[in-house]
């Protein structure tokens, strides 16, 4: 079949196909990043359904470095709890991901 004729027998069931231009794709996964240079995206969409497919490009992968968000009266509390600093204080919380009982454990031991 030749592609004018697979195009007008896509378009009689529903289905529209076009190029994206991309220069990067990122895919943005709980403990990576993966990260296509100069990829081939092609967009289809049938029955209302958008669907990306990407070819070809340089793929690599990149470790994600998790960021926790330090509240101010979980630093005193800790700090007060741990008879520390509260610098100690935020970087044991840090260190704990956040958790102020590992957080203070760590500090008393």
């Amino acid at each position: 079949m030749n592609p004018r004729q697979m195009k007008q027998m896509m378009k009689r069931m529903g289905i529209k196909v076009n190029d994206v231009e991309a220069e990067l794709v990122i895919i943005h996964g709980p403990d990576e990043e993966i990260i296509i240079e100069e990829p081939q995206v092609t967009k289809t969409v049938m029955q209302g359904q958008e669907i990306y497919q990407i070819m070809g490009g340089r793929a690599r992968r990149e470790k994600i470095e998790a960021s926790v968000d330090i509240d101010e009266e979980d630093v005193g509390m800790v700090a007060q709890q741990a008879d520390v600093s509260n610098e100690e204080a935020r970087t044991a919380l840090e260190e704990a991901g956040g958790d102020i009982a590992a957080a203070i454990m760590k500090l008393k031991s």
